[in-house]
């Protein structure tokens, strides 16, 4: 018989938990790969063009929701999750529309979560692959068409809240998320209520409104899609809501009332570089492009490039306090060679006239 079917499998859960605690992960779970009511609800979401110009969450089929496509012999889903937050909920507040200084997303200070998961996610499949004959995987990072949410909140990781992110409700929603695809059938872990209640607050402290209902997100309002995902023009309704947000946004999360209960990460790499936590305006607007390769190394603010980080910049700028120094620093690219820049540059100009 094959060893596969003959396997302990209670053991083999105990085991999985053991490796993925050892690897600094918070929690481990585990689940099928039925996702027919998270199908439905992305194809609604598609139809109603929320996903803005994020093609690729259309691009691949059915392959999202469907594990078993994008890895054939897929039977179930082990997801894994590891808390990212360096500071704390408090002084993330604070720089909340601050008139000199940046918010920048906080799960993008450290090192890029997608080498650090990955790397301690294929040691927990080797670690699996030792005990295991014949064990195929692949494993994920927000690196392919993956419904990770609904996966982890099958695997009761959390459940999906208002705001459509994952919540736990003893560690809050501070943490990544990860997931080894297997041709091993496992026993699904218990999935976790809904602990939202009446609470509106994510909705309420939006800036830009884009939760247009609980549990809908329309990403085209979302200043994690405009400073991010959007790679031209933000469109002027959205820029004097966006403050001094260059990177992302965590409005939802830092009001959210379960991150009381968020535990600060215990790994190094997710530590703040280069004072990004406490960036100015004008030195982040001043910037090199050889600078900001520096002091974005290793980062995910990379993604974005360089003249997206101006340009969202230029729209701090112009939200922030006018004194003689903004005034100065702007008019400095007033001439760029990229439109982009020039034009959120002037649009920020016009804010001080």
């Amino acid at each position: 018989m094959n060893k596969i079917n003959t396997i302990n499998k209670p053991k083999l859960i105990r085991n999985i938990n053991l490796w993925g605690a050892e690897l600094g992960f918070q929690q481990i779970g585990f689940s099928d790969i039925n996702l027919k009511n998270a199908e439905k609800k992305l194809k609604k979401w598609l139809d109603m063009k929320f996903h803005g110009e994020m093609h690729y969450m259309e691009k691949h089929g059915l392959k999202r929701s469907r594990p078993d496509l994008l890895l054939p012999n897929t039977l179930s889903v082990i997801s894994a999750r590891m808390n990212y937050l360096a500071t704390d909920n408090e002084s993330a507040k604070l720089l909340l529309d601050h008139k000199k200084k940046a918010y920048i997303s906080r799960y993008t200070l450290g090192r890029d979560y997608h080498k650090v998961l990955r790397q301690r996610l294929k040691k927990l499949a080797h670690k699996i692959d030792i005990h295991v004959k014949e064990f195929g995987y692949r494993v994920f990072v927000d690196s392919a068409p993956v419904l990770e949410k609904p996966l982890a909140s099958k695997a009761g990781l959390g459940w999906i809240g208002k705001h459509t992110n994952l919540i736990n409700k003893d560690n809050g929603s501070w943490f990544f998320l990860g997931e080894i695809y297997t041709n091993i059938k496992l026993p699904n872990s218990n999935s976790s209520k809904d602990h939202c209640g009446t609470c509106f607050k994510c909705i309420d402290v939006c800036p830009t409104k884009a939760i247009i209902a609980p549990y809908i997100l329309d990403a085209r309002r979302c200043i994690s899609y405009l400073t991010i995902e959007l790679k031209g023009s933000i469109p002027i309704e959205y820029r004097r809501l966006i403050g001094n947000r260059i990177f992302g946004c965590d409005d939802c999360q830092i009001f959210c009332p379960w991150n009381k209960f968020a535990s600060k990460t215990e790994i190094k790499d997710f530590d703040t570089r280069h004072a990004l936590d406490t960036l100015d305006l004008i030195d982040a607007f001043l910037w090199t492009e050889e600078i900001w390769l520096k002091k974005t190394e290793g980062s995910a603010i990379r993604r974005i490039g360089f003249e997206q980080w101006i340009r969202n910049v230029a729209i701090a700028m112009g939200n922030a306090k006018t004194n003689k120094k903004i005034i100065e620093a702007l008019n400095s690219r007033k001439n760029s060679e990229s439109e982009l820049i020039r034009e959120h540059v002037n649009w920020a100009l016009d804010q001080h006239s």
